[in-house]
């Protein structure tokens, strides 16, 4: 069966997440005229992320070194697709998202792209605050957010993939990265604002507002902090149960 496009999902510990944005995604994959296949890479998982993917039908793959940006390298690494859309394990995408980033990349004049984001719970003032920066951020640069991206296999390969130098923020570069190969084509980079994704709020409710504004101010003040996974803790710690 030929694969034309393969959506990549970096897991860890995300058994409880998976189900319902796995059930969203299959669902808007049969509504796709292209064949596509779910990679789900476990990032050293301790829970039942790699079983629960494997049982909802995605294929499973192991990065046991615990980083984002190599889950979604591995990840990438086993796709068979032209097309790659990389998507956060608490996150929906809507069918018409899917549908309008596929378009771009099959229309040759997109060098990749993503989406707006809204999160699926109220959110604090400082999250809310970060949310709306963001946005107008992502769209006026055209920075995509990490829970979707897409560009083309080739040009996956050509940017070298997602840096592995950092902890948090290898989308932008990624983005920047694909920003510069599309320029030399004549090719735009893409925020879809008609169809948000839908993100988890949770982190907003596991860390205060005290630690989320420190966090900001950390990042704006020593930028090269990310560079270093213990100071990236709002991507990677997960409250105890």
């Amino acid at each position: 069966m030929n694969i034309d496009y393969s959506v990549v999902i970096p897991a860890y510990n995300e058994a409880d997440w998976l189900p319902a944005t796995l059930a969203a995604l299959k669902q808007a994959m049969l509504k796709m005229p292209l064949q596509g296949e779910i990679i789900v890479c476990d990032n050293n998982s301790s829970d039942a992320t790699a079983a629960c993917a494997n049982s909802l039908g995605a294929v499973v793959v192991t990065e046991s070194y615990n980083q984002i940006s190599r889950a979604r390298n591995t990840g990438a690494r086993a796709a068979q697709g032209q097309y790659l859309i990389f998507l956060d394990a608490d996150t929906i995408v809507p069918e018409a998202l899917l549908a309008e980033s596929l378009k771009l990349l099959q229309s040759g004049d997109c060098s990749g792209g993503g989406a707006v984001v809204n999160f699926d719970i109220p959110i604090n003032r400082v999250g809310l605050w970060g949310l709306k920066v963001w946005t107008w951020v992502s769209v006026k640069l055209g920075l995509a957010a990490g829970c979707f991206i897409f560009c083309s296999r080739e040009d996956f390969e050509h940017s070298g993939g997602f840096s592995e130098k950092v902890y948090a923020s290898e989308e932008i570069w990624f983005s920047r990265a694909l920003h510069r190969i599309g320029k030399k084509r004549g090719q735009h980079f893409s925020i879809i604002t008609d169809y948000p994704v839908l993100s988890s709020g949770r982190k907003m409710q596991w860390f205060s507002m005290g630690k989320q504004g420190i966090l900001l101010l950390m990042l704006i003040v020593f930028p090269f902090v990310i560079r270093y996974r213990k100071f990236c803790w709002f991507w990677y710690k997960r409250p105890d149960k």
